[in-house]
C-alpha cells in the first residue's frame, strides 16, 4: 500500500472506530434488562440457584431476583404488597390462602416437585426411630413453626399421628425454617429435628437419617404467578421451565421428586 492509501486507511479508521464504539454502547442499552421475582419455600434455595443460572445463561438481560423463606413468611410479604412475580410454596395450604385472598392468578397454579419429611440426628445420637424421642437423653428437638413452615407442620402431624406430641411439647424448639432446623442439628444444638429429605442430603455425612413411614399428609410444591406481576408472559415461562425435562432434571439432581 502507498504512502497515500496507508494515510487515507490511517484516516478511515479514525473516524470509523468511535462510530462502532457508539454502536456497540446502543446495542448493549436496547438490550432488555428484565428483573423476575421470585418468592420460594426455603428448601428449594439450591435447586432455584442452579435453576437461575441456568435461565439467566439462556437469556441475556435475565435477572432471577431469589427471596427464600417460609412459606408463610413470603404469603404475608406478598399480602402486603411486596414485589413478586412467582410464588413456590411446600405446601398446598399455604398456595390456597394465597388462592382465596387473590394473590395469585389460579390457571397458573402447577404443582412441580415433591418431597418427604425425614428425622435427622447428630451422627453420634442414640436417635435410630421416632419411638427413641422419647429417651430422657433426647432434650431438644427442633421444629419448624408449623404457622409458618410448612415443615413444621408436617412435622406436627407426624407427632400427633405417633402419639408424642404431648410428650415432646417441652422439649420442641421452633425455628423460622426448615433450613435453620438443619443449621440446629449440623451445629448439634439439637439433639434432633425433622427436615426435608432434600435438605438432609446435603449433610449426609454429618447425620443420621431416619425416614419417616406416612402419618403426614404428601409434600407437594405448587407454583403460580402473582397477581399484578409486571412480567406475567416471562413468570409462566419460568413455571413452564420447571416442569420441563431441564427443569426436572435439575430439581431431582437436589433431591425432589416429581410431582
Amino acid at each position: 500500500m502507498n504512502p497515500i492509501s496507508m494515510t487515507l486507511c490511517r484516516g478511515f479508521l479514525r473516524i470509523l472506530a468511535p462510530l462502532v464504539l457508539s454502536l456497540t454502547s446502543v446495542c448493549a442499552a436496547a438490550q432488555p434488562q428484565v428483573t423476575l421475582t421470585v418468592s420460594a419455600a426455603a428448601s428449594l434455595t439450591d435447586a432455584l440457584k442452579e435453576v437461575a443460572a441456568r435461565l439467566q445463561a439462556d437469556r441475556p438481560g435475565l435477572e432471577l431476583r431469589l427471596n427464600f423463606a417460609a412459606s408463610g413468611v413470603l404469603l404475608q410479604q406478598i399480602a402486603q404488597g411486596a414485589p413478586v412475580d412467582v410464588f413456590a410454596s411446600a405446601d398446598q395450604a399455604t398456595m390456597d390462602r394465597a388462592a382465596a385472598g387473590g394473590l395469585i392468578v389460579p390457571a397458573t397454579r402447577r404443582d412441580f416437585a415433591s418431597n418427604l419429611l425425614v428425622l435427622v440426628s447428630p451422627a453420634q445420637a442414640p436417635i435410630a426411630s421416632l419411638a427413641d424421642l422419647r429417651r430422657p437423653e433426647v432434650r431438644r428437638v427442633a421444629i419448624g413453626k408449623p404457622a409458618t413452615v410448612p415443615a413444621g407442620r408436617y412435622a406436627q402431624q407426624v407427632l400427633d399421628h405417633a402419639g408424642l406430641a404431648s410428650a415432646l411439647a417441652p422439649r420442641l424448639v421452633p425455628a423460622d425454617n426448615v433450613r435453620q432446623v438443619l443449621d440446629y442439628v449440623a451445629r448439634a444444638e439439637v439433639d434432633a429435628g425433622f427436615v426435608y429429605r432434600t435438605d438432609a442430603q446435603r449433610f449426609a455425612r454429618q447425620l443420621r437419617i431416619v425416614p419417616l413411614e406416612g402419618g403426614y399428609e404428601p409434600v407437594r410444591y405448587p407454583v403460580a404467578v402473582v397477581k399484578g406481576s409486571a412480567h406475567a408472559e416471562l413468570a409462566r415461562e419460568l413455571i413452564d421451565f420447571l416442569l420441563a425435562p431441564q427443569g426436572q432434571e435439575i430439581l431431582a439432581r437436589h433431591g425432589f421428586g416429581r410431582p
